[in-house]
């Protein structure tokens, strides 16, 4: 499918397929051959794509790949949620150049998960926004019509667009850090590339800081929804206190653990 915006004849939104992704990328992976990153997210998109996962990217004829919106049914919901019925969005971004931001781009992306959510018979359409990195903010999802139903530590915020108010609300699912009591733990998933960049030398600076950490690979929903981060796809949790909700370099972890040393 091809959707042009009205606004701007250069731009155009167009699906991503599993035939097509590695022609695209995501997230300003390109290369599949280059970027483990993209292979794996490619891997999981196959996976997840007879599900009801869809990735829509934003083109511009003049400059290129300048966008992407992630949405899936929130029975697959890759974030610690109770959204099933709803249609969730995993994440938003457009503006790789400066010149394309605030252009309302992004509601166009978004209106066009609403209509298909509708078409689909969802319950309505979900999103975790948060003030910090890495999440998309809230106010584009307040202006179409989203309210806060649910909050989590420490500034998530789970919005929903209710196609009938009747419907009952999506809840954050209350995970505990027990779990994760002893030792470092990183956790992360194909579902967010940004999981893979630097994990490897986050792992070298714990041993080296004499910490033993461990790899926790989500490779699934149902193992994503139990994540103790709302972030869901990553988190570093260090004797059961919580480090990183989102992915971070390897110089930010080793300041963090300098303080708490």
């Amino acid at each position: 499918m091809e959707s042009k915006n009205e606004k701007n004849i250069d731009i155009q939104i167009i699906d991503l397929t599993p035939e097509n992704i590695g022609n695209y990328g995501v997230c300003g992976y390109k290369d599949v051959n280059k970027h483990l990153e993209l292979k794996r997210k490619i891997e999981w998109f196959k996976k997840y794509y007879p599900k009801g996962l869809r990735i829509k990217a934003l083109l511009s004829h003049s400059g290129g790949y300048q966008g992407m919106l992630e949405y899936i049914p929130g029975e697959y919901a890759h974030r610690p949620v109770d959204a099933a019925g709803y249609m969730f969005i995993h994440c938003i971004f457009v503006g790789f150049k400066k010149e394309f931001k605030g252009k309302g781009y992004a509601t166009h992306l978004i209106d066009e998960c609403i209509k298909e959510s509708k078409n689909a018979k969802m319950l309505g359409v979900a999103v975790v926004t948060r003030k910090g990195s890495f999440m998309a903010k809230k106010n584009i999802f307040i202006k179409k019509g989203f309210s806060i139903v649910d909050n989590a530590k420490p500034d998530f915020e789970l919005l929903a667009l209710k196609f009938d108010e009747k419907t009952a609300n999506p809840e954050f699912k209350e995970i505990s850090t027990k779990n994760y009591s002893k030792g470092l733990t990183i956790i992360r998933s194909q579902q967010c590339p940004y999981s893979v960049k630097n994990v490897d030398a986050i792992i070298q600076t714990a041993k080296k800081l004499n910490l033993k950490p461990s790899l926790v690979e989500v490779d699934d929903s149902e193992s994503a929804q139990k994540s103790p981060c709302a972030f869901g796809t990553f988190c570093i949790i260090n004797d059961g206190i919580i480090l990183s909700h989102h992915p971070i370099s390897n110089t930010r972890f080793e300041n963090i653990v300098k303080t708490i040393e």
